[in-house]
């Protein structure tokens, strides 16, 4: 299905009226009552969780007895001192945001901070607007809620931001605060990994999916948000796209609500194979990152890489969706914006460069959890079952489609089972038995690939 602006693209900020219009048409679509506020709470406070909320804040939060926008996170998490002394240098080279706190009465916390004479908190500078994943783009103060039960029991809009690998667990968590529940909440995803499971076949299992298993919400009532933006450019508004996918009857009244002038909504109907691409260009971008930096930023080398990853992903894709060509332009266009700019391609980098180790885990501080990881583990381990093998199309052998994708097979070794650095990355690349790209997207164009039942979907 071809996707849909749902609305015409203004050219200014809208005006007051047209902002609350669109709150009354969606308040009435959810069947509030006159005195009853539209709870819109957000659960994980990554970088893009906490961009997504404050855009709604600036945008909807004037219209107090309308609306309630609030963002839960865990409480307790300290900030080191060198965080306090980066986050001192931000405050001061910014004179509203000083002047801000000053009036708010919060800036003296901070300077406290640097000094070592106090410990600040994730969840207490989050209310400032500061999002630990991203300190250099302070955002407007936040309403914060540490206490899970306190935020989610009477939501009716909930934004998921947790990574793929917290979501299940908190989401089940979830589910016991929404027992007595009458109506279902309607849920918006944002996250972007992919988890796997083999049991009883193969399958890709996506945060929505994840979220239906753990609250048993119905599956119309779940949609998910994505699109080729870095969270710091679109909160500072440059102008940016996304997707929101799911059924008919929540994604067209929400992209209209979720709509402002520098962030233009798409709709479009299919959720999961949206979903899953979301998580596989977070595979390719670890690679993008590990070649930018072994090749010092190589033009040449890097335009190598990326035909061999675009042509593996359009592989993929063909396993994936019944009409894979729909997915070229968003899927490269995240990739694009994911290479260019992203947190996985940064970790890439820092791999590379040896200021990272796999040792540390997948959870960066200053940048939140690197998708990718998990994503490359998901793909390959799903995707090297002898149940999908294939006809190897020159040696004439049974191989399984994870054989055909030599980046990803590299990218699994480095990452997962740790065989080799980072340099073998390069290897990989200029093994001279690799194919042509070309003849991968023609092996992809040549077999009914399509296998529904890895996305969990009927045939």
């Amino acid at each position: 299905m071809m996707d849909h602006l749902v609305e015409t693209v203004e050219t200014n900020s809208a005006p007051s009226s047209l902002v609350e219009e669109r709150l009354d048409e969606i308040r009435r679509v959810m069947g509030k009552a006159d005195d009853d506020p539209l709870r819109i709470v957000g659960v994980g406070a990554g970088a893009w969780g906490s961009v997504f909320i404050a855009m709604l804040q600036e945008n909807y939060g004037k219209f107090r007895g309308k609306v309630s926008v609030r963002i839960w996170r865990r409480g307790g998490r300290a900030i080191d001192k060198s965080t306090a002394e980066h986050l001192f240098e931000v405050i001061n080279s910014k004179e509203e945001l000083l002047r801000r706190l000053i009036r708010r009465c919060a800036y003296l916390k901070y300077v406290e901070a640097r000094l070592g004479d106090r410990v600040l908190y994730a969840d207490e500078i989050l209310k400032d607007g500061f999002c630990l994943n991203m300190i250099e783009t302070p955002l407007c103060p936040l309403k914060v809620v540490t206490n899970l039960q306190e935020a989610v029991w009477d939501a009716d809009i909930v934004i998921n931001g947790l990574p793929s690998t917290e979501t299940f667990q908190v989401f089940n968590e979830i589910s016991k605060y929404w027992k007595e529940r009458v109506n279902a909440p309607v849920i918006i995803s944002l996250a972007k990994g992919v988890e796997a499971e083999f049991e009883p076949h193969p399958r890709i299992v996506t945060p929505t999916q994840m979220i239906y298993r753990a609250t048993g919400i119905p599956l119309e009532n779940i949609l998910y948000l994505g699109g080729p933006n870095i969270a710091s450019e679109v909160y500072n508004k440059e102008y940016a796209n996304a997707r929101i996918c799911g059924s008919e009857k929540w994604r067209k009244p929400l992209g209209k609500f979720l709509r402002q002038s520098h962030f233009i909504v798409w709709d479009n109907s299919d959720l999961i194979t949206h979903e899953v691409m979301g998580g596989l260009k977070n595979v390719y971008a670890i690679g993008a990152g590990m070649v930018a930096t072994l090749t010092k930023e190589s033009a040449t080398s890097k335009s190598v890489y990326f035909a061999h990853c675009t042509s593996e992903m359009i592989f993929i894709t063909h396993l994936l969706a019944k009409e894979p060509e729909k997915l070229a332009g968003p899927l490269l266009a995240d990739t694009y914006v994911t290479l260019l700019k992203g947190r996985n391609a940064w970790y890439g980098q820092k791999l590379a460069k040896g200021e990272l180790s796999l040792e540390m885990g997948d959870s960066i501080k200053g940048k939140g959890m690197i998708q990718g990881v998990s994503a490359v583990k998901a793909f390959f381990e799903l995707l090297n079952q002898s149940s999908l093998s294939l006809q190897h199309p020159e040696e004439g052998k049974s191989v399984t489609p994870a054989e055909l994708c030599p980046i990803l097979k590299m990218l699994y070794r480095i990452l997962i089972t740790r065989e080799f650095s980072c340099e073998a990355i390069l290897e990989a690349l200029r093994d001279e038995t690799m194919n042509d790209p070309r003849e991968l997207i023609e092996i992809a164009h040549s077999h009914l690939f399509f296998q529904p039942w890895l996305l969990g979907q009927k045939p």
